[in-house]
């Protein structure tokens, strides 16, 4: 008799800008040995490509052409997971504070969202993914088994992102905030799979708690999902 095996599930982590979504996925991902698939790294990297030719995410029907021929692939590293577009490495670049600030304008180009939605839907349909995004749990994966809606106070969102930024950030605090509210605004009201939290998510605040407070929790909500918690460890 063969042994039973470890049922997987899908799990969806959306959330606003500098939530630490990817961070806490990434945690989640590491606990329940699953594959961590970050999703606002492919859009970053259509960005970053398409402002490298010139391209303004008002030429919707270019970019999306751009989008459809890139080759994007999320691959594991000893210091977290590289983003290769086109046999490229352009993990760092990706995160450029021009690439921040213009990736909610190239995001909400309908082909590009289709485009990106049909390679998430490839790399979990195996099971035993963490995604996050805007809109996994709404439009990419909308069976995923556990989807949890991850925010935080604009305020600490932009804290995070200045000390991402290093030692010479080239920008304010104070404008760091206001970059966050209008991509917020910019996601929310977008008509193509907008920024919002799904009838069946479940509501994380992260303010003023640690990455792994928060991955610990989603952690053992998945084991109860999946039957391998114990009743002494609920």
């Amino acid at each position: 008799m063969s042994p039973q095996l470890t049922p997987r599930i899908n799990i969806a982590i959306d959330g606003p800008a500098g939530a630490g979504k990817s961070t806490v996925a990434r945690m989640v991902a590491r606990d329940m040995q699953y594959i961590y698939v970050d999703t606002g790294a492919m859009y970053r990297t259509v960005t970053l490509k398409a402002m490298e030719a010139g391209l303004s995410a008002d030429e919707a029907s270019r970019v999306t052409d751009l989008a459809e021929s890139l080759d994007i692939r999320l691959l594991p590293g000893p210091e977290g997971q590289k983003v290769i577009a086109d046999g490229e490495d352009v993990s760092s670049r990706i995160r450029s504070l021009e690439v921040n600030r213009q990736v909610s304008h190239f995001a909400k180009i309908e082909g590009v969202r289709n485009r990106m939605a049909e390679l998430q839907r490839r790399m979990a349909k195996e099971k035993g993914v963490v995604m996050d995004g805007r809109d996994i749990g709404t439009h990419v994966l909308p069976d995923a088994e556990l989807k949890v809606f991850l925010t935080a106070s604009p305020r600490e969102r932009a804290l995070r992102r200045f000390k991402e930024l290093g030692d010479n950030p080239g920008v304010t605090l104070e404008q760091l905030e206001k970059d966050i509210a209008e991509r917020d605004r910019i996601d929310q009201e977008r008509e193509i799979a907008p920024l919002v939290r799904a009838a069946d998510a479940r509501l994380v605040d992260s303010t003023g708690r640690s990455a792994e407070q928060v991955a610990g929790e989603i952690v053992k909500w998945g084991q109860e999902i999946t039957g391998t918690i114990s009743a002494e460890e609920k």
